[in-house]
């Protein structure tokens, strides 16, 4: 899978939107106001992180195996 710079969008608290951004050692930048970018706007974070619960095994003992209690 390719990165296309020129598509890759960050999230800017400052303009409440998705924007083109500088990447510098640490941190990024907002490319129309200069304000520090983030991955996720609060509401896109929460979404992803409760499906990444959803897909997380559940923990516990594992199921023994039906079938083979059918051949015994």
């Amino acid at each position: 899978m390719e990165s296309d710079f020129y598509n890759d969008r960050k999230y800017c608290p400052q303009c409440e939107t998705y924007v083109s951004y500088l990447q510098s050692m640490e941190h990024s930048y907002c490319v129309e106001c200069g304000a520090q970018v983030r991955l996720f706007s609060e509401s896109d974070w929460s979404s992803f992180h409760d499906s990444l619960k959803e897909r997380r095994p559940k923990g516990g003992r594992p199921r023994k195996d039906q079938r083979g209690k059918e051949s015994a």
